[in-house]
């Protein structure tokens, strides 16, 4: 039986180990927050105290943390996974930072002898938790092949991206500025809906079967009419970092990003006003604007 560790069992870290468990591998796993810890013990993970931990005896490391520095503290650190990880095993990146964040990584990881897997993921909670997951996979060819069955255990497409650490985070950085936009835009048109009183279900029975109903948006639009603001899995701490990096990149490189820029300081606007809620509460930043409210039907 082969032995996978998840560092981050937070939203999509639970549902890493939780689908590498359903797959017969034993998982490893490490959590600074006493509730995710016992969540992961109630599935049957084997807790341990560090990264070093999760890393001793394991084949594959996911890193599902939030930023670039707390993804080096959980490599480097001196109880990080360098200080366990057996030669010829893998670090999986599977959280978004930037891509110079996964470049430097990996020109620090040069010579150690294990290999690293620049691997974001798309998908949210529902990927996560289901299993079904988009994966931007870079790595070299022969290491992707060995690793391979680990990655489908949590993932429903898996694209070869590029070779090089950074490849995949590029990718999810140019995914991110699309996404961004489309929820922006869904904000925007159900706060109109709102103020000029159509009824939420309406609205999603003809986005959803529109030209412009996809994942983004019919899922957006559920949790607006039915008044989901928190507790969805999808908190807007991430979708802000990732328009943050998406931003970033655009500039570094010269390249207009307008709508990404129209997203980012809508998210803001939400961060800042509600720092607690998820994605889809930046809607109610834009309803106390116009004074209308989105329910999924029309109060008589």
């Amino acid at each position: 039986m082969k032995t996978v560790g998840v560092v981050g069992l937070g939203d999509m870290g639970s549902g890493l180990a939780k689908n590498l468990l359903k797959h017969g591998f034993k998982v490893q796993g490490a959590d600074l927050l006493p509730h995710r810890q016992d969540a992961f013990r109630a599935m049957g993970g084997q807790l341990g105290d560090s990264p070093a931990d999760v890393g001793r005896g394991a084949d594959v490391v996911f890193v599902m943390v939030m930023t670039g520095e707390q993804v080096k503290s959980v490599i480097f650190a001196p109880d990080g996974l360098l200080a366990t990880l057996a030669e010829g095993s893998a670090i999986v990146l599977s959280a978004t930072v930037k891509p110079q964040e996964a470049r430097d990584i990996g020109a620090q990881m040069h010579g150690s002898g294990v290999h690293l897997i620049d691997s974001p993921v798309s998908g949210g909670f529902p990927g996560a938790q289901g299993g079904s997951l988009t994966l931007m996979a870079a790595a070299p060819h022969d290491t992707l092949d060995r690793f391979l069955s680990i990655l489908e255990a949590v993932s429903a497409n898996i694209h070869r991206v590029g070779q090089r650490p950074g490849d995949g985070q590029t990718v999810k950085a140019c995914l991110q500025s699309l996404i961004g936009a489309q929820f922006s835009a869904t904000f925007e048109a159900a706060a109109l809906a709102a103020k000029a009183g159509v009824p939420g279900q309406v609205l999603l029975d003809v986005f959803s079967t529109s030209s412009a109903g996809c994942g983004v948006v019919n899922n957006a639009l559920e949790k607006i009419i039915d008044r989901q603001f928190e507790g969805t899995g999808s908190h807007i701490n991430t979708m802000h970092k990732d328009l943050t990096i998406a931003m970033a990149l655009g500039e570094a490189l010269g390249v207009p990003l307008h709508t990404a820029g129209s997203a980012m300081q809508i998210f803001h606007a939400g961060k800042s006003k509600y720092p607690n809620g998820d994605n889809w509460v930046c809607t109610r930043v834009i309803e106390e604007i116009v004074g209308a409210e989105l329910h999924r039907e029309v109060a008589p």
